[in-house]
């Protein structure tokens, strides 16, 4: 029984022995957080928009004699877009023309008796205010024959058209939509706490300018401006839509194209790790934090804005805590370790994620 409890000993002592060696062979590389001045680039789902997007419609019914222009087709102020068939519309610009005439006589002719006396005033009030009438409902027969010519209220493109020619049109039927696309309003919702930030930005710096990334991934070569804010936020998502105002002199964006909004955020004090000194667990990121006797603790942390190979934390470190940076898969929980500590300065001046 005693050789046996000797070996026992013998073996674990030895056991242990190997085991301080393997600690004291490996050492492991730490850095600290970093307090510093900085900027992040948040992105916000956007929706495009001209900033005169309207309907064109009919004013009068009658056929469509003719369409001037074609689906997608640029046009300027005053081009004629459409025309609906004028001849009923004619004859009734004649018809009160005519009658304007002769009001017109009658009142020359009542004038010439009231200056000999030989009919009252009244009767040539009456005649003057039935010329009055006649040239009112002239004006009228001629706006109404100039309805039957619908030209475009400014420059603009041409969207599809409902309507070909030939087609019986009702008063107010939907003809096409005509786009301003020489400016281009941008909307993107953002959220309480970010738009206090934006507040208080604007106070101290003035309008804030932003930029578009298409859909295709390009970043849009104009810059924005932030020109205006809603007036009340959306109870359900708690957020506040912004507009943002966007230069479109080649004409490539459209009404209705997506994209995002790349807003350029200054961060005071943030507190700034490598990406790599973190691990996700569940959708939550985690450091391993080494303790003043070299211990490893599993730690959440809260991540508050990300940039190329860093985050800002929100949550979950200080400045004087110590983190582990490599070998984040060799430990665990609890795990004591040697290691050496490299200033965060230089370890974020060297800094290289893997691109595997």
């Amino acid at each position: 029984m005693l050789m046996g409890l000797y070996a026992l000993l013998c073996h674990t002592s030895c056991k242990s022995s190997k085991g301080e060696e393997k600690e004291a062979a490996t050492k492991f590389l730490v850095t600290s957080p970093v307090k510093m001045d900085t900027s992040v680039t948040r992105e916000y789902v956007c929706q495009i928009h001209s900033i005169r997007n309207i309907e064109v419609r009919a004013q009068e019914k009658g056929y469509l004699q003719s369409v001037a222009v074609d689906e997608g087709q640029p046009v300027k102020t005053g081009q004629l877009l459409f025309k609906i068939m004028p001849k009923l519309y004619e004859a009734e610009l004649a018809k009160v023309a005519a009658e304007a005439k002769a009001a017109e006589i009658e009142l020359q002719n009542t004038q010439t008796l009231a200056d000999k006396n030989v009919v009252s005033k009244n009767e040539l009030a009456l005649a003057n205010a039935k010329l009055q009438k006649a040239k009112a409902e002239l004006s009228l027969a001629q706006v109404h024959l100039a309805f039957t010519e619908i030209r475009a209220p400014f420059d603009g493109i041409i969207d599809r058209l409902h309507l070909r020619q030939g087609s019986l049109v009702g008063d107010g039927d939907l003809l096409t939509t005509l786009s301003d696309n020489s400016h281009m309003w941008v909307y993107f919702n953002v959220s309480e706490p970010e738009y206090l930030d934006y507040e208080a930005s604007v106070k101290s710096k003035g309008p804030l300018k932003v930029n578009l990334l298409m859909a295709n991934k390009q970043v849009f070569k104009y810059p924005g401006v932030v020109e205006t804010i809603e007036g009340e936020f959306n109870n359900e998502t708690g957020n506040i839509a912004f507009r943002a105002n966007f230069p479109n002199p080649d004409k490539l964006l459209r009404h209705g194209e997506t994209g995002s909004i790349l807003m350029n955020i200054a961060l005071k004090d943030a507190l700034v790790i490598p990406q790599k000194a973190t691990m996700e667990i569940m959708d939550k990121k985690y450091v391993f934090v080494v303790d003043k006797d070299n211990v490893v603790k599993l730690r959440a942390i809260t991540i508050g804005a990300e940039m190329p190979d860093l985050y800002v934390v929100k949550e979950g470190l200080a400045a004087d805590d110590k983190i582990l940076l490599e070998g984040l898969r060799k430990v665990k929980d609890n795990d004591k370790i040697s290691f050496d500590y490299e200033e965060p300065a230089k370890v974020i001046a060297h800094l290289k994620l893997p691109t595997e």
